[in-house]
């Protein structure tokens, strides 16, 4: 029988972990029950911030969110047999309105790479997409081998 090794990992580490990956679970938590959803999300190492999109449909269950969106965790992992490893960062995602957009925001949000509109059966006109920033409270990431 192994026993798993567990590593934190480094802030270098984590930078070039969540720069392999573009999706996450977001974690949401609104009395009674909690709710995750997987997001897009776009890393900027040099500002340690994360940029993502939340798309609502007419009928959406993440409407009781907004227009306050609860402290969040943010789940990014990966699994390659015999190790595995992830990152979470905790903070406050706060909404970017359309109005205050900048280019450095523009600019963030042109870097992700998976499609906006991949798995809604709603009309494109029908969806709202608003733009979220976290500035992670706490960010960490582990490793863990099992052989």
């Amino acid at each position: 029988m192994t026993t798993p090794t567990r590593t934190a990992l480094a802030e270098e580490e984590i930078d070039a972990f969540l720069a392999r990956h573009q999706t996450a679970v977001l974690s949401l938590s609104n009395e009674p029950e909690p709710y995750a959803i997987p997001v897009t999300y776009r890393f900027d190492p040099d500002s340690r911030r994360f940029y993502f999109r939340l798309v609502f449909a007419p009928s959406s269950e993440k409407l009781q969110f907004i227009p306050d969106v609860p402290p969040a965790r943010l789940v990014v992992y990966e699994e390659a047999d015999p190790e595995y490893g992830s990152v979470i960062a905790v903070g406050q995602p706060e909404e970017i309105p359309r109005s205050d957009i900048d280019a450095e925001q523009v600019a963030q949000f042109g870097r992700t790479n998976r499609p906006l509109f991949e798995m809604w059966e709603d009309s494109k006109n029908d969806l709202d997409v608003r733009l979220f920033e976290l500035d992670p409270d706490r960010l960490t990431g582990r490793e863990i081998t099992t052989e």
